[in-house]
C-alpha cells in the first residue's frame, strides 16, 4: 500500500536525520573497540529480540557480536512469560554475567520503552564495569510508559539512538494507528546505519573489519571459519 510504504519511507528519513551525529559517535565507538580487540554486545527483550537475531551471525553482520539471551525473555517461549520477565530485578545481571569482557567491550541495548528492569539493569551492569552503553530506544515512547524501575535506559547510556516510534508502536492508519509497527524496521535501520558508517570509517584507517559472509554463496563458509575460529571461545552461542 502505497500510503504505508510513504509512512514508513519518511519515517525511516526522520530517524537518519535526528540520530545522524549519534550514528557516527557509534561507529567510532565500534571501531575503536574492535581495534582493541573487544566484542559488542547486544541485548534487548521481547520483539527487540528480533534485532538482536539481527546483529548476531548475519551475512554481512559483525563477528563480534555476543548476543545477551534468556529463553524467558523470548515470546516464543511463552509470550505472557516474556513479558512477566523482563519485569524481574536480577535477570539481567544474570545473563550479563555470563560474558567474559575484554575492557573493551560495547554494550547495544534495544529497548522501545526503556522502562522495564531487564534492558535498563543490563546498561546499568555494563556501566559498572566500566563498558560504554548504545541505547536503541524511543523518547516518545518512553515519555508515555509507566516506570516499572529506577530509571529508564536511555539515562544510563553514554550515547542515544531514537527510533521516533510513537507511544504503543502503531503507525497506521495515520490518523489514529492500530496496527503496523515501526519500532523493528527502524531497530533494524538503525544497526544498518551504524555498520555502514563503520565500514566507511575503517576503510579510511586501514582497519579490517571482522564481517560474516552468506554461507550460500561460494567461499562463504571457507571464510567464516576464520571468525569461528577467533570468536568461538568467547562467544558460545557460536
Amino acid at each position: 500500500m502505497a500510503v504505508f510504504g510513504n509512512l514508513v519511507r519518511d519515517h525511516l528519513t526522520r530517524v537518519e536525520k535526528h540520530n545522524a551525529d549519534a550514528l557516527n559517535n557509534v561507529a567510532e565507538l565500534f571501531l575503536g573497540s574492535i581495534r582493541a580487540g573487544g566484542l559488542v554486545l547486544t541485548g534487548g527483550a521481547g520483539h527487540s529480540l528480533a534485532v538482536v537475531a539481527e546483529t548476531f551471525y548475519r551475512a554481512g553482520g559483525l563477528a563480534c557480536v555476543y548476543p545477551l539471551y534468556h529463553p524467558q525473555i523470548q515470546p516464543l517461549h511463552g509470550a505472557r512469560a516474556s513479558t512477566s520477565a523482563e519485569r524481574i530485578t536480577g535477570l539481567a545481571e544474570e545473563v550479563f554475567g555470563k560474558v567474559e569482557l575484554s575492557g573493551h567491550d560495547v554494550l547495544v541495548v534495544f529497548s522501545t520503552s526503556g522502562v522495564n528492569p531487564y534492558p535498563v539493569e543490563l546498561a546499568i551492569a555494563a556501566q559498572n564495569a566500566d563498558m560504554p552503553v548504545v541505547a536503541v530506544t524511543s523518547s516518545h515512547a518512553n515519555a508515555a510508559a509507566p516506570r516499572r524501575a529506577d530509571t529508564t535506559l536511555a539515562e544510563n547510556a553514554a550515547i542515544v539512538l531514537d527510533t521516533l516510534v510513537a507511544p504503543g508502536d502503531s503507525s497506521y492508519p495515520p490518523e489514529a494507528p492500530v496496527t503496523s509497527a515501526l519500532s523493528t524496521v527502524a531497530n533494524a535501520f538503525l544497526w544498518g546505519e551504524i555498520l555502514a558508517r563503520l565500514v566507511d570509517k575503517a576503510t579510511a584507517a586501514g582497519v579490517e573489519i571482522p564481517l560474516w559472509r552468506s554461507s550460500n554463496v561460494p567461499g562463504g563458509d571457507e571464510a567464516n571459519q576464520r571468525y569461528l575460529d577467533l570468536y568461538g571461545p568467547r562467544v558460545p552461542q557460536l
